[in-house]
């Protein structure tokens, strides 16, 4: 599940990081469809155009040491900001 899309955020980590830096992504099959500021923000835009659990939102560190996995596949996130 999501191997597609995690496979693509490796082949194109540095690349999305020099353009995303700080926004979460939302990858689906080979391509991003959409950066955002905030995990619900991504949630509540790509629900509205993909079923829940077929879309990965990825955090794009600002410092590549602050890497973590943020996959969203049937549940809302939570904003702890």
């Amino acid at each position: 599940m999501l191997e597609r899309e995690q496979a693509f955020y490796e082949a194109h980590r540095e690349e999305l990081r020099m353009k995303y830096a700080g926004k979460r992504v939302v990858i689906v099959d080979n391509k991003i469809l959409g950066a955002y500021d905030t995990d619900g923000d991504a949630w509540d835009e790509t629900v509205k155009i993909r079923q829940a659990g077929a879309f990965m939102i990825k955090y794009i560190p600002l410092n590549p040491t602050d890497e973590t996995l943020y996959i969203a596949p049937t549940i809302q996130p939570v904003d702890y900001a």
